[in-house]
């Protein structure tokens, strides 16, 4: 009897201590559960937001960017005639125009060059179309160049040398009291006034190279070579034509020769009819 309450309350004792510490294991592995997934809650949270922001940013700088694009190609085309005015058409209908065209014809093929001036965002779709009138593409090359810089740095300069010419306005109105001040501060808004002219003049020069894209565009179509004669054989109407021509031009030759010594022949006249009246 006195054995099995022994042993009965050993047992109790080893159900407790195990119960003891079964329960801190339990109340740590919860809490690493909850702060994981806390954790990976908030990563997840800032993962999102940064993607939600990240379009919006490269969008905004995209569009504060100032970029220069130009390109120049060289396409064969079947007939040139009907690919220049389908050239034409596609610039007019994208709202650019032909600035200017230089047409030649040689033994070997007809070629037109010519300037085309886009809107920017028209760029990509003008390219495309322009490229379906071709047979054979030589080259397409597009350059791109950011002038962002330089843009941003003329418009800081810009208002700072404004901001300067006011002040020198004021000063002009109102504290230049001697004539030497007068005319020191008239020379300082003269130079501030040239700056700021020249600053104008480059930011809208830099303003129409984004604005407008420049396409250098090259079409020619093959001919069937035709060689040069060796030799020129006149026909015998262009000879007679070329003599009637020459002997024309030496009888008025003569004529105008004539009309130059007028007066020489005149005296001549006179003397020799002076002579002939007093020998008779």
């Amino acid at each position: 009897m006195m054995k099995t309450k022994k042993l009965m309350t050993f047992l109790s004792l080893g159900l407790l201590i195990a119960a003891c510490s079964h329960e801190p294991s339990m109340k740590y592995s919860e809490n690493v559960d909850m702060e994981t997934v806390a954790e990976t809650a908030d990563a997840n949270s800032i993962s999102s937001e940064e993607g939600s922001l990240a379009p919006k940013t490269n969008t905004d700088l995209l569009s504060n960017l100032k970029i220069i694009k130009n390109a120049q190609c060289r396409f064969k085309v079947a007939d040139i005639d009907s690919a220049v005015q389908k050239a034409r058409a596609i610039v007019t209908q994208h709202g650019g125009y032909i600035s200017d065209m230089r047409y030649q014809h040689t033994n070997y093929h007809l070629e037109n060059r010519f300037t085309v001036r886009v809107p920017q965002e028209d760029f990509e779709p003008v390219m495309q179309q322009l490229i379906t009138l071709a047979e054979f593409v030589d080259f397409n090359n597009v350059t791109t160049k950011d002038v962002s810089e330089e843009y941003i740095d003329l418009q800081t300069r810009l208002k700072t040398k404004q901001e300067v010419k006011a002040r020198y306005d004021e000063i002009l109105r109102s504290k230049a009291k001697t004539v030497e001040e007068v005319l020191l501060t008239e020379e300082k808004l003269r130079v501030l006034q040239e700056e700021i002219e020249a600053a104008q003049g480059r930011l809208k020069f830099l303003s129409n190279k984004v604005a407008l894209s420049t396409i250098q565009v090259d079409l020619y179509a093959a001919v069937a070579h035709k060689a040069e004669p060796e030799v020129y054989t006149q026909t015998y109407g262009s000879k007679m034509k070329e003599s009637l021509s020459f002997g024309w031009e030496l009888l008025s030759n003569l004529f105008l020769g004539l009309l130059y010594i007028w007066p020489f022949i005149l005296l001549t006249t006179g003397i020799i009819l002076f002579f002939r009246f007093r020998k008779k």
